[in-house]
């Protein structure tokens, strides 16, 4: 952060413009659910940092146009079903759990098996607690043996209403 502007007592007519940065788990959201969206999305002040941008290229592997003009993100939806299955599709979540893990819900209508990848800190954390009740749904996973990654995800094209309790909790 360059500048610090420090508030100690109430302000009655702030002079300043206050420029706040983006939050990478904000960030992340938005790309998905904006690659969801019918039209285009705009976005100011999005984190620009190594975890939105493997969303992005996330969303691009699935067919999605991302643009940056004039400091703004917007990226071109194309509805519900919008996205472009194609086969031998891996997508590189780097170090990003919310991507690793929001991306599997966006892709349980997959026709093609979709690899998920992550760098090694990532592959270490469970994703069966993601996996488990989204095969509910009627996808299937195959995760490897820790419940880590890589793992692929076998979409389905019809999938199923479910009630589903979650008892742990999420970390964030």
């Amino acid at each position: 952060m360059k500048n610090i502007f420090i508030v100690n007592k109430p302000l009655n007519n702030l002079t300043k413009t206050l420029k706040i940065e983006g939050d990478k788990s904000l960030s992340i959201r938005w790309v998905l659910f904006s690659s969801l969206a019918s039209g285009i999305s705009k976005a100011n002040n999005l984190l620009l940092s190594e975890d939105v941008f493997a969303a992005i290229n996330a969303i691009k592997k699935l067919g999605i146009k991302v643009n940056f003009r004039n400091n703004k993100c917007l990226i071109h939806g194309r509805g519900i079903d919008g996205y472009k299955y194609k086969k031998n599709i891996t997508i590189d979540a780097k170090n990003s759990g919310t991507l690793g893990r929001l991306i599997l819900g966006l892709l349980i209508n997959t026709p093609y098996p979709i690899k998920i990848i992550g760098d090694q800190s990532l592959s270490k954390r469970d994703f069966n607690r993601v996996a488990f009740p989204l095969s509910k749904f009627g996808s299937k996973f195959e995760l490897n043996k820790n419940h880590g990654l890589p793992l692929k995800i076998f979409g389905t094209k019809k999938s199923n209403p479910i009630k589903y309790f979650e008892k742990k909790g999420s970390a964030q």
